[in-house]
């Protein structure tokens, strides 16, 4: 058996499991088992011993998560924007492929978390075969988003098998794979996977690491072997209270991702997910969190911070506000707060 498939098979998904890890003693987390899953690898679980509260709070369950009268289970609107069964085609030219419903870990702030890790995303050959008609049915489709759960706890030979019929299709230009694995489950990339998915160019991969402790060397060594075949990596990180919701650590975190070749994309507003309440926090935070990081860092390594619209209505930048006057001259600050002026052109016909 493989190290990493090892490793994932020891697991802590029970409560009585838990408690004999981590002190937990609310028996009514047996309650937000019973309806979210819970999964916790000994790689991470391990990670939380170490390092503590903001690790803990992305993967042990919370009474909170069974008590949100906030949110709503499908707050993107994935269900109604699926043609076909685990296919979502939300913007004009690009698709998501769900092709898995499990993970090395259940992020407690799952976009998805409504099905996840459950019966509820059933995925077949099936299935999958109809996403593909789909996507040769709509040429316009020129971008692909795998994702799943996550596609890298499939076999080699089952991602290179969806790979192969994806690039099968003449009007698909790019793919992109989306994994935590990378950060939750680092073993599992290993030289033979990474040979594999070199060859399926243009290839891109977005991870999601939203704390600096998890950059660990293992972390690294993921990364690493992933670059070393040309596959550019970008990062999603999720604003969450209690975890990263802070400059100095979301600093922290943005270089460190560039030090192992992976490149800030986003940094995402909490969805309005059921269960997820408690991660949220005032969309000013964020704003404030960018002005302390735009002029502050380098470029490469600040993200867009976005939230993804309720409604399935797309990404939406949100930035800070820099822009003082418009007139003859555009009056802005600068990162400093400094009033700086810029002369508009005067448009001649």
């Amino acid at each position: 058996m493989d190290y990493w498939k090892d490793i994932s098979r020891q697991s802590v998904t029970t409560f009585n499991e838990l408690k004999k890890q981590i002190n937990c003693n609310n028996d009514a987390i047996k309650d937000v088992i019973a309806t979210f899953p819970m999964r916790i690898n000994p790689y991470f679980l391990n990670l939380i011993k170490k390092y503590g509260e903001p690790l803990r709070r992305q993967a042990v369950p919370d009474i909170r998560e069974i008590q949100d009268t906030v949110c709503v289970e499908d707050p993107l609107a994935e269900e109604n924007l699926s043609p076909v069964e685990n296919l979502v085609h939300r913007y004009p030219d690009r698709a998501l492929l769900l092709v898995t419903n499990k993970c090395a870990m259940y992020c407690r702030f799952c976009t998805r978390k409504r099905k996840v890790g459950t019966d509820k995303m059933h995925i077949s050959a099936k299935s999958l075969d109809n996403a593909y008609d789909y996507l040769r049915k709509n040429p316009q489709i020129r971008e692909i988003l795998i994702s799943g759960g996550d596609p890298f706890m499939l076999d080699d030979m089952e991602i290179e098998e969806i790979l192969r019929k994806i690039r099968s299709i003449p009007s698909i230009e790019v793919i992109r794979i989306g994994t935590r694995v990378p950060c939750t489950l680092p073993m599992r990339i290993t030289s033979q996977l990474a040979d594999m998915l070199h060859k399926y160019h243009p290839l891109y991969i977005n991870t999601h690491f939203n704390h600096p402790y998890e950059i660990t060397p293992e972390a690294q060594k993921a990364c690493i072997t992933l670059a070393d075949r040309g596959i550019p990596l970008g990062n999603h990180t999720v604003l969450l209270k209690g975890v990263n919701d802070d400059v100095t650590t979301m600093r922290r975190l943005l270089l460190d991702l560039l030090k192992i070749r992976v490149k800030p994309y986003y940094l995402f507003q909490t969805d309005l997910t059921c269960g997820t309440n408690h991660f949220r926090t005032p969309t000013k935070k964020g704003i404030e969190i960018m002005r302390g990081l735009i002029g502050h860092i380098s470029g490469m390594a600040v993200p867009t911070f976005a939230i993804d619209a309720p409604g399935g209505k797309g990404k939406i930048p949100l930035t800070p506000e820099y822009i003082v006057h418009r007139g003859e001259h555009l009056c802005f600050k600068n990162y400093q707060d400094e009033i700086c002026s810029y002369p508009e052109i005067i448009d001649v016909e």
